[in-house]
């Protein structure tokens, strides 16, 4: 049975762009959200082989750490061309220094090794895997895509990571170029476009309560 998200919650991130984005998505349904760094906890090892798996290490990690429920993302870009790289690895990809021009440049360049030049071939999408964990080890996952395909060089600053780079389907405008709440905003405001847009609304159709 699925249970729902009541009183405070652990956002088990370090990263302060995924921390802006779950805060938003969260404020409107009564969910005070507190960083893993502002309740002192550190990161766990991501070993997990998916999306799924590390989402569900770092949920469980914060969860038992700080004895409330915990809420995790894990999430990258997938890039057809590139085998599916770097996928689960795609923060590593940006180094120690989270530089992620550095990260979208080496895209650039494998893809241009492989002759990736037109748009077909440049098809990528992102990926978005929810996990909420609670200290008794109860469990509750999402996981949502959105499927674009990667420009160069990157448009805008909005957003972070690789969003500079991608074009979700049906727009002219990469994630860089969007606002926060054309990216992420859930209806009536925006329309859910990201990723983790899309995994979060699975997620308040089984946790949350409507707003």
């Amino acid at each position: 049975m699925h249970r729902k998200i009541t009183g405070r919650l652990v956002i088990a991130t370090h990263n302060p762009g995924k921390l802006a984005e779950m805060q938003e998505l969260l404020a409107p349904h009564g969910v005070e959200a507190v960083s893993a760094g502002e309740v002192g906890l550190t990161e766990p090892e991501e070993t997990g082989d998916s999306f799924r798996a590390n989402a569900m290490i770092k949920a469980v990690a914060a969860a038992n750490a700080a004895r409330l429920p915990a809420f995790a993302d894990d999430s990258g870009i997938v890039v057809e061309a590139l085998d599916g790289a770097p996928g689960i690895f795609s923060a590593r990809w940006a180094g120690p220094d989270k530089d992620f021009g550095a990260a979208m440049t080496r895209i650039e360049r494998l893809l241009q090794e492989r002759g990736a030049s037109t748009p077909d071939k440049r098809r990528a999408h992102f990926v978005s895997a929810l996990c909420v964990a609670w200290p008794d080890g109860h469990l509750e996952e999402v996981e949502a895509r959105v499927d674009g395909t990667l420009v160069w060089p990157p448009r805008g600053t909005a957003g972070f990571g690789y969003d500079p780079m991608f074009m979700p389907d049906g727009f002219a405008r990469t994630f860089g170029e969007m606002t926060s709440i054309e990216k992420h905003g859930l209806p009536p405001l925006g329309l859910g476009l990201s990723h983790r847009a899309r995994a979060f609304v699975k997620l308040a159709e089984i946790c949350l309560e409507p707003r």
